[in-house]
């Protein structure tokens, strides 16, 4: 299988990471991590953004120097990878050396071939998007919509890159290649975009205005547009690995347009490189039913969270809850459901009673399965059933869906538990039922295997304690995994902590 290369967006750092970031690290680890247990060799980046003025006056207000500022930040969101035990190969930070001379490099052939020429330029300028506006981008009214913050008139010289001489060949490019952007409805939005004609994008800042960027190799008194220096990250960290072009560059909804949908493969074709393979766009949170804010005190941490939860139970949810593309709303009511209901109850609730049962029905080792009965044939089809379509999900990347299906399996395994009733065969001494309860202890331990490596990519420290208390090695590979079989006969099985601890019932009022 040829090699699959990954990216999550890379996070500006005038803010510490939120709900959507921690999403969009966990949906990029999960498509990782099934890649590599199908045998691929995978590469994941992440990292963060660190230019521009944003950043520049974040810092001043802190009154430390901009580096300084970079640093605490990018360390948070490396805290949150770790935390959410997030499987990157690499951080890359556009403050590094390894990026920035790669930037230049470009910059330079761009110059070059005649792509980027000066000029003075008269407009509106946002400072918070760090964009200049166009007038099609106000309101009917003629107001500017919330999002650009103040919206100020400048003139001044700057650089600029020919974007609109290639507006025709993305245009052709996007029709012809159905699977660039991820759900079809954000590649409709796109292309409806292009409908109007672009302008010529300005690639640069003066350095009186912004300093804290990469200076432009052919004209040092100016700076980088952070925009054209940011997106060149997902070249820059594999120019030498020959990892090149991106299989899923994964955004949120809100940096498709422009950047990433119109500017990102612009200045790939001009550079003479291909464009990502597909743009996977996902959806935004809200908390409640409303839009996630800090200042409203409408957010939710992912830290806090994990701590006061676990780890595996916030990924669960956050890939069971949201199709991938479309928007999703956090409530801590619909997460308790979540996790009582199906964590808990359900998968917590299994896993105790085929340890507990094997250790008080066959000393704690897993015995040899006899003859299958309906009982047995049922749940065994149902599983070959669960496999194929979870299989046919994941590569359609409904993982929502296939941690649903997971789930009902989970479910026709404490069913047939309930029909088996191990703890009454345990009183019966006759040949035959003592026969049925071993077959009965091998079928739980070998089904609750199996659910365990389809949960493995979205809870892999869950998974791997479950194998561990059914004296498994750690999961690494899907090959020879997902048949049902005997191997677990003669294992002998380990205590495992309670996984999902019941919440505590609410308070009375």
């Amino acid at each position: 299988m040829r090699p699959f290369y990954l990216t999550t967006a890379i996070d500006y750092v005038n803010g510490s990471p939120h709900l959507g970031h921690a999403y969009e690290k966990v949906l990029a680890d999960v498509i990782a991590r099934s890649r590599r247990l199908q045998g691929q060799n995978v590469h994941f980046l992440t990292g963060t953004d660190e230019h521009g003025q944003k950043v520049q006056q974040s810092a001043q207000a802190r009154g430390v120097p901009p580096q300084q500022f970079c640093d605490e930040v990018a360390g948070e969101f490396r805290d949150l990878c770790r935390l959410l035990n997030i499987s990157n190969d690499d951080f890359v930070r556009t403050t590094e050396p390894r990026h920035k001379a790669v930037v230049r490099a470009m910059l330079q052939q761009l110059f070059d071939k005649g792509e980027i020429y000066r000029a003075e330029y008269k407009g509106f300028y946002s400072t918070r998007q760090e964009q200049f506006l166009r007038e099609k981008d106000r309101l009917p009214g003629g107001s500017w919509p919330e999002i650009y913050g103040e919206v100020t008139e400048i003139t001044e010289a700057n650089y600029f890159f020919k974007l609109a001489s290639y507006q025709q060949w993305l245009i052709d490019y996007i029709t012809a290649h159905e699977d660039f952007v991820f759900p079809a409805h954000r590649r409709k939005s796109l292309l409806e975009f292009l409908a109007d004609p672009l302008n010529d994008l300005c690639i640069s800042r003066p350095k009186e205005r912004l300093e804290w960027g990469i200076p432009l190799p052919f004209d040092e008194n100016y700076v980088t547009y952070v925009w054209f220096d940011a997106l060149l990250n997902y070249y820059s960290a594999v120019k030498d690995l020959g990892r090149w072009p991106a299989d899923y560059n994964i955004i949120g909804k809100d940096i498709l347009i422009p950047a990433h949908g119109i500017y990102w493969p612009i200045m790939l074709h001009a550079l003479g490189q291909p464009p990502p393979r597909t743009l996977l766009v996902h959806g935004w949170w809200s908390v409640n039913g409303q839009k996630m804010s800090k200042s409203t005190g409408n957010f939710i941490d992912p830290v806090a969270f994990c701590r006061e939860w676990s780890v595996d139970a916030l990924r669960y949810f956050m890939i069971r809850e949201m199709a991938v593309g479309q928007d999703s709303d956090f409530s801590r009511e619909q997460f308790l459901v979540r996790y009582s209901s199906e964590l808990a109850n359900n998968l917590g609730n299994l896993v105790n009673r085929t340890l507990n049962m094997t250790v008080r029905f066959a000393d704690g080792t897993v015995p040899p399965a006899g003859p299958c009965e309906d009982a047995e044939r049922e749940l065994q089809a149902l599983w070959t059933q669960t496999r194929d379509e979870v299989a046919r999900l994941n590569a359609d990347l409904q993982f929502h869906v296939a941690l649903e299906r997971t789930m009902t399996f989970v479910t026709a395994i404490n069913a047939y538990i309930e029909r088996r009733a191990p703890w009454k065969l345990a009183k019966d001494t006759s040949a035959p039922a003592q026969a049925l309860l071993r077959t009965s202890l091998a079928t739980m331990a070998e089904a609750l295997r199996l659910a365990t490596t389809l949960l493995w990519p979205v809870m892999p420290a869950t998974a791997d304690k479950v194998r561990a208390g059914l004296g498994q090695a750690p999961l690494i590979s899907w090959a020879g995994e997902l048949d049902w079989s005997n191997r677990l006969a003669g294992a002998t099985l380990r205590p495992v902590e309670i996984l999902f601890p019941k919440p505590p019932p609410p308070a009375k009022s």
